[in-house]
């Protein structure tokens, strides 16, 4: 098992790509700290699902926008398993607008969820591998609107847009302490938060015309590419951002 005596914290992890990844975490021997805000339902589900796949977790309340609620993620999450090797910075919101109705509240949520959150659960992942004098991973949940253009969701794009910025930054930074850092950019993924579109026959047979894997992704498809960012066969890799998205970024039109 690839990811055998390792901890691993996902947060955002109570459903879509974060449970996904928990479940493979566990799998590969991991022990997992699941991390929710809301749905506490969805993290026990995603409890079950290590827990069937032979993996040991550990639930967590916290949003991760806010300081304090991450440092004491960190710290519970160091205190139940003794130690933190990889983290997966997986949770995430978008807000739908034109950028002249954008309110003042949905910026802050969707930046503060997005990026404030990446940036403080990694320093504290960090500061914890640093002072233990660790080596350690850091898999970024990004998007491809990290680089695509993606109207009436620009806030949403500005913190993907941060995320590629931090993470080729801190790969310099955190080399010399052995700590990689990547990114995965879905593209269209099948989850719960594309529900309004799983739903609609027109825009869904639009957006898979533009595809040219001719389908939308899975989970899996996600959650394969993290385990193998989280183990030590991608000891060399950092810096880098991934994209899952079945060539969709290299055809997409705005419809």
């Amino acid at each position: 098992m690839r990811l055998a005596g390792k901890v691993a914290l996902v947060t955002g992890s109570s459903g879509g790509i974060g449970q996904a990844i928990a479940a493979a975490y566990g799998k590969e021997g991991a022990k997992v700290v699941i991390n929710y805000s809301r749905n506490l339902d969805g993290a026990n589900e995603t409890l079950a699902q290590v827990e069937a796949a032979g993996g040991e977790g550990f639930v967590l309340k916290a949003d991760v926008g806010s300081v304090a609620e991450v440092k004491q993620m960190v710290n519970e999450s160091i205190s139940h398993f003794g130690q933190l090797d990889i983290l997966v910075n997986n949770a995430g919101v978008e807000k739908n607008a034109a950028f002249w109705d954008v309110t003042e509240e949905d910026y802050d949520k969707v930046l503060d969820t997005n990026l404030k959150g990446v940036f403080f659960t990694t320093q504290a992942f960090v500061q914890h591998l640093m002072a233990t004098k660790r080596p350690g991973r850091i898999v970024n949940i990004s998007s491809t609107h990290e680089d695509m253009a993606f109207p009436n969701f620009t806030a949403y794009c500005c913190s993907k847009g941060g995320i590629r910025m931090l993470t080729r930054n801190l790969c310099v930074e955190l080399g010399p302490h052995g700590i990689t850092i990547n990114n995965i950019a879905p593209g269209a993924i099948e989850t719960p938060i594309n529900r309004k579109l799983l739903n609609d026959p027109t825009k869904l047979n639009s957006l898979v015309g533009q595809i040219p894997l001719g389908r939308l992704g899975q989970t899996s498809d996600v959650a394969g590419l993290a385990v193998f960012l989280g183990s030590d066969e991608a000891a060399y890799v950092t810096g880098s951002t991934y994209f899952v998205d079945g060539g969709l970024s290299q055809f997409y039109q705005e419809q």
